[in-house]
């Protein structure tokens, strides 16, 4: 039965997997396609003959690289400025008492219940105050806090225990030395989550930078994308050869941080 059990498992699994890939795997396959065999009804599951031309013009008839640059930037800069705030905002709400603290959590709680159509607007108005519109900073600053973050640094911080910071107190350690020498180590996997779902989400954001960018130069890789499917409109081999050299750089995030993101994914759903 057990046998039985592992190879029904084994046999959803297989399932699944092949659902979700399918997808990826037909982009990448349209990709090194050329067009007539793309729009061709006899057109074949495998490539006849692999074609390279969508790639060549994705790297040297557009700013792509600018492109991949600007989505670096931004994503890594808001993952880091979120984690600091995060565990900064987590620390103080999980391990301090003061008045209103409850109150104000729970008006950070709330933040995370307004989706961001609701916001968009004074968002827009805020940005364009700063003038920082069509900037990169646009796609930086406003996500610089993070509700659920400091939400899930919290929940991690009020387990700590309170002696570890009492014995550092009396070795002469600082409130800034307690907080990155021993509340950030012991705080890690709810950093690793909180940094692996901000970025995805900064990488994948499509809304926001629409609204706020203008620039082509200042282009995210989800704007490029829409750039080539609207400025290339047959070209599907160029179009799937772009949403493959999109997807390309997550991916890799994916495989070199599998376990840490399996890890953070368990611990935040326990949590």
């Amino acid at each position: 039965m057990k046998i039985l059990s592992k190879i029904l498992k084994g046999f959803i699994l297989g399932i699944g997997f092949l659902v979700v890939a399918f997808p990826f795997l037909w982009c990448v396959l349209l990709s090194f396609k050329g067009n007539a065999e793309i729009m061709s009804i006899e057109s074949s599951f495998f490539p006849t003959q692999f074609v390279l031309d969508g790639y060549k013009k994705v790297l040297t008839e557009a700013p792509f690289m600018r492109w991949l640059f600007n989505s670096i930037v931004t994503s890594v800069l808001a993952t880091g400025i979120v984690a600091l705030t995060s565990c900064l905002g987590g620390y103080i709400f999980g391990k301090f008492q003061f008045r209103g603290k409850n109150i104000l959590f729970m008006g950070i709680l709330a933040t995370m219940m307004v989706p961001f159509q609701v916001t968009m607007i004074p968002t827009y108005l805020i940005s364009n105050k700063l003038h920082i519109l069509d900037t990169l900073a646009a796609l930086v600053i406003p996500y610089m806090v993070s509700g659920f973050g400091i939400f899930l640094c919290r929940q991690f911080a009020e387990n700590v225990p309170d002696e570890i910071m009492e014995a550092g107190r009396i070795e002469g350690a600082g409130e800034w030395r307690i907080f990155f020498g021993l509340i950030i180590p012991m705080i890690k996997p709810a950093i690793s989550a909180l940094c692996i779902f901000t970025f995805m989400g900064r990488w994948n954001d499509y809304l926001w930078p629409l609204i706020a960018l203008t620039s082509e130069n200042k282009m995210t890789l989800p704007l490029a994308l829409n750039f080539f499917n609207s400025s290339l409109l047959t070209d599907y081999n160029s179009s799937m050869s772009a949403g493959v050299l999109v997807m390309l750089p997550i991916i890799i995030v994916y495989f070199i941080f599998q376990k840490q993101f399996v890890e953070s994914i368990t611990l935040t759903g326990i949590k």
